[in-house]
């Protein structure tokens, strides 16, 4: 029988649309994440996330940000240095009211600065708010 804490953290994994054979890099890791997250990201794409020094190609970021770790923008540029064409970055938050909340404000400041846009926000789990940002499209 699946506990709930795994049962969160799939349904979370699955919110984050990972899966089978997408390389996933993981970015701010520190002892407040979702270690229950963790584990489903990486039970859904077969293999352990790559950390910050990784430099291939990767399809999807998790980057864990809270209020007061630097400055957003540079994070997120820093998130795309291994990023795939058509790849996904997820902004990992405190939710409002918990430690290291960041203002939804800050993250629509920062994002264009960074060459990205939001396209969705969601409650991944019970104390981290995902938001889902994408590179701007270059037309020509």
């Amino acid at each position: 029988m699946v506990g709930s804490a795994d049962a969160a953290g799939g349904g979370a994994a699955r919110r984050l649309a990972v899966s089978a054979d997408q390389v996933v890099q993981e970015l701010g890791y520190d002892s407040d994440v979702d270690h229950d997250l963790r584990d489903a990201v990486e039970e859904a794409i077969g293999t352990e996330m790559l950390d910050e020094d990784a430099v291939e190609p990767v399809d999807v970021v998790l980057l864990w940000w809270r209020e007061g770790d630097g400055d957003l923008v540079d994070a997120l540029v820093d998130s795309l240095t291994s990023l795939a064409d058509g790849g996904v970055v997820w902004l990992l938050s405190p939710k409002s009211g918990r430690p290291g909340h960041v203002e939804p404000a800050d993250v629509d400041d920062a994002a264009p600065t960074a060459g990205l846009h939001a396209t969705s926000t969601l409650a991944v789990t019970e104390d981290w708010s995902g938001t889902r940002l994408v590179a701007r499209s270059r037309k020509a």
